[in-house]
């Protein structure tokens, strides 16, 4: 099949249902329809009057977005002007986030063998990132975003950083990220948090993986619960979070699990003609999943593996097929958000119709941990 060219004038595009809002609340997105390709795309209007504090940023992330082409890392098709709004127009993630479908459909967490697959994709992302002299520090499961055919794409480029200055590779940079600083401590490895004068390096992301792995398997965000400084001394005093499983749990609380006849699940429940996850005392992570989770956690960045190193970790030796062939077939009994393209926005006056006020209600009872974010 041909490449579609996605012309950058908004009259190309018909704008649909309206799913998600981020920038602080000035800006929206909606699916949208290309009209030429009849394809449907994701559309981010951003209000240029609201957010000049941000034009920095909003231009940083535009050519971070042009600069990296990985099959793993969510692509901009175009950005332009219209009015006072700036629209990016991006591949519509039908599935939304993994964030999302954790709220959705596993409170408790995925299958290891689909988080395997998920995050074999983040680290190939996170790799060809840091080869190219960025950090990404924003790591987590609403910055991972789905397909229907069951991609996987690593998003959140809006808070990368460049290691290379004036030609030169730095070996440590400085820089705190400060968009969205509250919410995004529990994935932030100590050495960025401490803010010290050793700095921090593309390891930094590695801890963050190891945070997302453990918020994929538990269904919550570790650290969540604790105020800033409380999070901070743990993370200095080298406290890790760990997998809840009957082992782990067991530890704790001293309670042995009982059989109950768990049923081989396809790592998402919740729907139609899935079985559900087990429950944390009745399921049992790999060795390999635990030592993952202790290497990317350690709190020296310099006991941590490269990008390249995690590749090669036994956790990975599961994953023996694209994501395509393993998440595409158990995404099916997920309702996509393409489904709810009936409504159509009036751009007169900025009014919803159709049926995206139910839709929009029905995404926002998700009270989901982040707002809906295709950067």
């Amino acid at each position: 099949m041909a490449d579609v060219q996605y012309e950058g004038d908004a009259r190309h595009y018909t704008l649909l249902t309206l799913i998600g809002r981020n920038f602080e609340g000035n800006a929206v997105v909606h699916i949208a329809r290309h009209v030429s390709s009849d394809n449907l795309v994701a559309v981010r209007r951003i209000n240029l009057d609201k957010v000049k504090d941000s034009f920095v940023e909003l231009h940083q992330e535009c050519n971070f977005s042009k600069l990296m082409q990985h099959e793993h890392i969510l692509p901009h098709y175009t950005s332009f002007v219209n009015a006072n709004e700036l629209w990016v127009v991006m591949p519509l993630m039908e599935h939304g986030s993994a964030r999302d479908l954790l709220d959705r459909n596993c409170p408790d967490g995925l299958k290891e063998s689909v988080i395997a697959q998920i995050m074999r994709d983040v680290v190939l992302a996170l790799d060809y990132l840091h080869r190219m002299g960025f950090i990404h520090r924003s790591v987590k499961a609403s910055h991972i975003l789905l397909t229907q055919s069951g991609g996987v794409h690593l998003s959140g480029l809006r808070t990368a950083v460049s290691m290379v200055e004036e030609g030169k590779r730095l070996k440590a940079v400085f820089d705190f990220p400060t968009r969205n600083a509250v919410r995004n401590l529990p994935w932030l490895a100590t050495e960025v948090l401490e803010q010290n004068l050793l700095g921090y390096d593309a390891k930094s992301d590695i801890y963050s993986v190891g945070i997302t792995a453990c918020e994929l398997s538990n269904g919550c965000v570790p650290f969540s619960d604790m105020v800033p400084m409380k999070m901070l001394l743990e993370k200095i005093n080298g406290t890790t979070p760990k997998l809840l499983d009957c082992s782990t749990l067991c530890d704790v609380d001293g309670v042995q699990p009982q059989d109950t006849g768990l049923r081989v699940d396809s790592g998402i429940g919740g729907s139609t003609g899935l079985a559900n996850v087990p429950d944390p005392y009745q399921r049992r992570f790999s060795t390999h999943f635990h030592d993952f989770m202790e290497v990317c956690l350690r709190r020296d960045p310099v006991d941590r593996p490269s990008a390249s190193q995690l590749l090669q970790h036994p956790f990975f030796k599961q994953v023996r097929k694209s994501s395509s062939d393993v998440l595409g077939p158990m995404l099916q009994a997920v309702h996509p958000l393409s489904q709810l393209t009936e409504g159509k926005v009036d751009d007169q006056n900025n009014s919803e119709v159709g049926n995206i006020a139910e839709a929009v209600e029905k995404f926002e009872s998700l009270d989901m941990v982040d707002p809906w974010e295709f950067d």
